[in-house]
C-alpha cells in the first residue's frame, strides 16, 4: 500500500460542480494529492473548488484553462490566477502568450506550462485548421521547444511526443504533464494519441493526467491505486 500521494498522477475533476468535484475528492482520500480542474468546471465552481482543495485538504492543484489572448491580457489574467497559490496554469504555446504569462506569474510559485498540440488532435485535424504540414510528433517538439526558449516551466503534450520531448536541448530542467493516459483496456474516449500510464513514464513524462478512467470506474480508488501501481517502479 502506497504511504503518501506519487504527484507523478494527476486526476481531472471534470465533473459538473464543486460538490461532485469534493465528493470524489473525499472518495479518493490520500491516494491522490494533485488535481486538475479545467473550463468544464469553471462555472460550477472551479476556482472555488481548487481553493478548497488547496487550503483545506492540501492538495496539489493544477488549473488548465489554455490561456489565448493578446500579451496584456494574458499577463493580467495569470497575475490574478497566481494570487490563488496554486501550481500549474497553462496557457496556448505560441512564444507571445508563453512570455506574457511568465510575467504575470513573476514572484509566485504558479509554474506555466504551455499546450503544444491537443491530444485530440490527429493530423487530419491539423490540415483542416489550416496548420503549417508536417509530421505532428515534429510540429510538437518544434512547439515545445520555442515555448521552453519564451519561458514555460513545462509543456503539455501527448505521451506518444514525450520522448521527442524530452531529448530536446531546451527540455532540461522542464516538465512534461501528458494527458491521452489510459490504462490497458480503458476506453480511448475523444483522446486520439494515447499510452499507458508505465509507457507515459518511461518516455519522459513527469506528470499523467487522468480523468474517465478514474472517476467513471465503479471503484475510482482503486482505479487509481491501479496506475499507481503500475508506474511505482518506474
Amino acid at each position: 500500500m502506497l504511504q503518501t500521494p506519487d504527484d507523478r498522477l494527476i486526476v481531472a475533476l471534470d465533473v459538473p460542480d464543486v460538490l461532485a468535484g469534493l465528493e470524489l475528492a473525499k472518495t479518493l482520500g490520500d491516494t491522490v494529492g494533485f488535481y486538475k480542474i479545467g473550463l468544464g468546471m469553471l462555472t460550477g465552481g472551479g476556482l472555488v473548488l481548487a481553493n478548497e482543495l488547496k487550503s483545506e485538504h492540501g492538495k496539489r492543484i493544477f488549473l488548465d484553462l489554455k490561456l489565448f489572448d493578446i500579451g496584456a491580457t494574458i499577463e493580467a489574467a495569470v497575475r490574478g490566477i497566481a494570487r490563488f497559490d496554486l501550481d500549474f496554469l497553462t496557457v496556448h504555446g505560441d512564444p507571445h502568450v508563453v512570455r506574457a504569462a511568465r510575467e504575470g506569474a513573476a514572484g509566485s510559485e504558479l509554474k506555466i506550462l504551455a499546450v503544444t498540440i491537443l491530444t485530440s488532435l490527429d493530423r487530419q485535424d491539423l490540415d483542416d485548421a489550416l496548420i503549417i504540414p508536417g509530421a505532428l510528433g515534429d510540429l510538437v517538439a518544434h512547439r515545445a521547444a520555442r515555448a521552453f526558449e519564451a519561458g514555460a516551466d513545462g509543456v503539455i503534450a501527448s505521451p506518444q511526443e514525450a520522448a521527442l520531448i524530452r531529448a530536446l536541448p531546451e527540455a532540461a530542467g522542464k516538465l512534461i504533464v501528458t494527458p491521452g493516459v489510459r490504462p490497458a483496456g480503458a476506453a480511448k474516449g475523444d483522446q486520439k494519441r494515447i499510452a499507458t500510464p508505465a509507457d507515459a513514464i518511461r518516455a519522459g513524462a513527469d506528470h499523467l493526467v487522468v480523468g474517465r478512467p478514474v472517476w467513471n470506474a465503479a471503484d475510482p480508488k482503486a482505479a487509481a491505486l491501479a496506475i499507481l501501481t503500475d508506474i511505482a517502479n518506474i
